[in-house]
């Protein structure tokens, strides 16, 4: 039996009328027009030039345009070497019109011709007898008039015709352009529903894998197992198992969630669709829905698959949050559409659902529930293991020198994610080349990372020699206070040289800790607030550098209050709602009475903590403003300063020896921007 072919692409598109025939026929239709009305070039006269050409008899004939209000002027063919320009205007044109000069009225015109060929009649006959006065009447030139009533029908007929193609034009472009929007063949307005997913096959599979995925192990051993499912269906379902459904992938920003989707669709050699919750979100009405439909329509063809929505939460927003309450929402009947197809009343066998968000708080219950999203993957930061695992990675392509130590960064950078480490490599590369270097080096890394954590130098920034003895004593404050106080974290580098938006900072290494107690907390204040205490202390008044400083107490002092219940007063109590449903919510979860007392206990709490930054300072002023001076005179001072100052910390641990250089975890001053990148639980204050 013969075998049928296939009828590519090609063989079904037919040959058709093309519709840029139209806009060409257009232009060629305008050009002819044009050219039919087309007049030669003429050079304008004014009416004293005018007088004097009727005097000396050169003027043939006058056309007087009723239309344009103009009247051109014809020279005889013999008085061309009367004047040099005569010789131009015949050049430009031989037959006529030579000349054109504008007018008002024309009888008004037309009179003023006659009286200038009499006054020249009059001039030549002056003196003369009778028989030489009619000898000159006879030979007289008189100047043809005539008067032209006709219309420019070319120009006419575009004056009506293109104020409609331009209607017509603006029309079908905006038809083309609302079809580009709803993706699909051709770009039509009908395709304004399809979905714009783009879909990776086995012709263009994304070249990233599990391999280049680093420090996700936990989430990684959850996708391998749906990817290992489609590659190896009877393994699972020969004991009765299902697919899972879908996967959700829940984390901050940078932690590398689109990377794990782009390793599935690497690894998983099956159709991946892949598009934004946003793509789904149309000013059109019903268009959302629309495209969910085409979407899973498109899926189950090509079934089985993986459909992965990045930012889901652009859509998928708990139903019922639209602050204008009652207003047909769009994109919840877009969200419900897509609900009916992950799990209604037929089954979509053989897609499976990925998706991220750092968002998870506000999605729908719907969407989150079994059978819609059976998994829900938490990507966290990575800790000091997956931080050198990550650095590895992104070190394969630069050239590094043999200083270069990875174990040593992923120890300078806790509370990186993966997107900043990436970051960072790609800043210490750039630095060495901006230096000429023919490789990367370790205090290019160093450099990178304080580049990237508090701006870029701005050592050409003036700053008065009293203003640098105030920075120079609120860094030593924070830095004196951190060392002789137990919980707080150790400091690695001090630098009065502004950056950024600060004028100065401080470097520390914080403990990577999963939970904090109240002892912790204290200490941690008491080391904020040291620069506003040093600045006390030293000059008996205080300034606006502590601005960043207050700001994180603040929230840092309210959270232990009114989320963490950290007060005895306030007691086992949180008024933290997880659920994020108190977003549009006006009314606290607490009385006045309340609220006046957090506020007293917070006061209480930042209170005692600058209490104790003071007491430490004053206890060690002549070791603070020893510490200051070395600030004035070195800008930047290192751990080794600080110990040849205060001795050896007594809380240090064995890891802290470790730390020989430069860190992550700034503290700038003078600057408006939150750096507060304390504890997981601090994100809570959001």
């Amino acid at each position: 039996m013969e075998e049928k072919k296939t009828p590519t692409p090609k063989d079904n598109k037919k040959k058709g009328f093309n519709f840029y025939w139209i806009y060409g026929i257009l232009t060629l239709a305008i050009i002819t027009i044009g050219l039919w009305g087309w007049q030669p070039t003429m050079e304008s006269i004014d009416n004293i030039r005018l007088e004097r050409m009727i005097a000396r008899g050169d003027i043939e004939k006058i056309v007087i345009m009723k239309q344009k209000e103009q009247a051109q002027i014809y020279i005889r063919a013999s008085q061309i070497n009367a004047d040099t320009a005569y010789k131009k205007a015949f050049e430009r044109s031989k037959s006529g019109p030579h000349y054109f000069i504008e007018i008002g009225d024309i009888a008004t015109f037309s009179q003023e011709i006659k009286d200038a060929e009499i006054k020249a009649f009059s001039r030549d006959t002056i003196g003369k007898t009778a028989e030489e006065k009619y000898e000159i009447e006879k030979n007289f030139k008189r100047i043809v008039v005539v008067t032209d009533n006709s219309k420019s029908w070319g120009w006419e007929i575009i004056g009506w015709i293109l104020p409609f193609l331009l209607i017509f034009g603006l029309f079908y472009w905006s038809m083309r352009g609302m079809g580009r929007a709803g993706g699909g063949a051709g770009g039509q307005i009908f395709n304004i529903g399809k979905s714009k997913a783009q879909l990776y096959d086995k012709n263009n599979q994304p070249h990233v894998t599990f391999n280049d995925v680093a420090g996700l192990e936990s989430a990684k051993e959850e996708i391998v197992e749906i990817v290992d499912f489609l590659k190896n269906p009877k393994r699972y379902t020969s004991l009765g198992g299902k697919i899972p459904k879908g996967a959700l992938l829940i984390g901050p920003p940078g932690t590398g969630k689109t990377l794990l989707a782009r390793a599935v669709a690497g690894e998983a050699k099956v159709p991946f669709f892949s598009l934004s919750g946003s793509d789904f979100v149309e000013m059109f009405v019903g268009v959302g829905a629309s495209r969910v439909r085409d979407l899973f329509k498109t899926a189950k063809e090509k079934a089985p698959c993986i459909i992965f929505i990045d930012e889901i939460d652009a859509v998928g927003r708990a139903r019922g949050r639209n602050a204008m309450t009652g207003a047909n929402d769009e994109r919840e009947n877009t969200l419900n559409q897509l609900l009916t197809e992950m799990d209604g009343f037929s089954t979509n066998a053989g897609i499976i659902m990925l998706a991220a968000t750092n968002r998870a708080d506000i999605l729908d219950r719907a969407l989150l529930r079994a059978g819609r999203f059976d998994r829900q993957i938490h990507v966290e930061l990575p800790d000091v293991e997956e931080r050198k695992e990550i650095f590895q990675v992104h070190s394969r392509a630069l050239k590094l020198g043999k200083d270069v130590e990875l174990e040593f960064f992923a120890r300078q950078t806790p509370g990186f994610s993966g997107a900043d480490i990436a970051n960072v490599c790609n800043e210490a590369a750039l630095i060495a080349a901006r230096k000429d270097k023919s490789e990367i080096q370790k205090q290019d890394f160093l450099d990178a990372i304080d580049r990237i954590i508090g701006g870029l130098e701005r050592r050409s920034k003036i700053i008065s020699p009293k203003e640098k003895e105030v920075i120079a004593f609120h860094e030593a404050g924070h830095a004196t206070v951190s060392w002789f106080l137990e919980h707080a974290s150790p400091l690695v580098k001090v630098t009065i040289v502004p950056r950024g938006k600060s004028l100065g900072a401080a470097w520390y290494l914080p403990e990577e800790r999963q939970i904090t107690n109240t002892e912790q907390l204290m200490d941690e204040l008491s080391a904020t607030l040291g620069g506003r205490a040093a600045e006390d202390v030293v000059f008996g008044k205080i300034s606006t550098g502590a601005l960043n400083d207050l700001e994180r107490v603040t929230k840092q002092a309210y959270a232990m209050v009114t989320y963490y219940g950290l007060n005895e007063k306030i007691g086992n109590l949180s008024y933290y709602d997880s659920s994020g449903q108190s977003e549009y919510s006006f009314n606290k979860p607490y009385s006045e009475a309340t609220a006046q007392l957090i506020d007293e206990e917070v006061h209480k709490l930042i209170d005692s903590a600058y209490q104790v930054a003071k007491n430490i300072l004053i206890e060690h002023k002549e070791q603070l403003a020893q510490l200051a001076q070395q600030l004035l005179e070195k800008e930047v001072i290192y751990r080794e300063d600080l110990v040849a100052v205060f001795g050896e910390r007594p809380f240090d641990e064995k890891e802290e020896s470790k730390v020989m250089g430069k860190n992550v975890k700034p503290e700038s001053e003078n600057t408006q921007e939150e750096e507060n990148n304390q504890e997981e639980e601090n994100k809570n204050q959001e």
